[in-house]
């Protein structure tokens, strides 16, 4: 959709381009988290005023879900192409190696979006964190989705357990995004990554 075809609610016309006012909506959350991002700093990111924001956006709460949506498609594609890749060797390395890069990246905020954004607030911005939980849980599902075909396909020991497997992984990505808010470097990081992966291998997970 060009800027000229973007409309707000009421069907006018937007004075700004929609992807790069998400954009930028998505590295203030990332950097600041929901609670910590004041409607004074989205305006200044965006480029445009409160009233632009609520017309095309809606609430703070609705412009998080839509910047959530952006982040997946966006910084965290990857995660959709491991997932994608032929062998689970393979996947849980894209995984992890994945995450590292997009960790160390220095374009980016540190941290993850993810655990950054809303995993510890009050009240107010339940929705916040109700989105962010929600969207944990699909990732997690949507790989223990993924090693439950690994191990249907033998890629796998008959005890492996596909869901506890999901959620290890999950954790040691989470953690990675710790790591690199503590200031761990690209090389510390992805030898953590290594441990993992011999680990899974020792354990015939892999």
């Amino acid at each position: 959709m060009t800027q000229e075809e973007s409309k707000d609610r009421t069907g006018r016309p937007r004075g700004f381009n929609e992807e790069a006012a998400l954009e930028a909506a998505m590295r203030v959350f990332w950097s600041k988290s929901y609670e910590g991002a004041t409607i004074a700093d989205l305006t200044k990111a965006m480029g445009i005023n409160r009233s632009s924001i609520y017309a095309a956006f809606g609430h703070k709460a609705e412009l998080f879900r839509r910047v959530i949506n952006r982040y997946r498609s966006g910084p965290m594609s990857f995660i959709r192409e491991a997932l994608s890749r032929p062998k689970l060797h393979d996947v849980v390395s894209a995984l992890l190696y994945g995450t590292v890069e997009f960790l160390a990246s220095p374009g980016n905020p540190r941290g993850c979006l993810s655990i950054q954004g809303a995993l510890a607030c009050g009240s107010e911005a339940e929705p916040a964190k109700l989105a962010m939980t929600e969207w944990r849980q699909a990732g997690e599902a949507a790989l223990k989705k993924r090693l439950q075909q690994a191990k249907r396909e033998g890629e796998m020991s008959s005890d492996s357990v596909p869901a506890d497997l999901a959620r290890y992984l999950s954790t040691v990505m989470a953690s990675l995004g710790v790591q690199a808010v503590n200031g761990a470097t690209k090389a510390e990081m992805k030898r953590i990554a290594d441990l993992a992966i011999s680990n899974l291998s020792c354990q015939r997970h892999l």
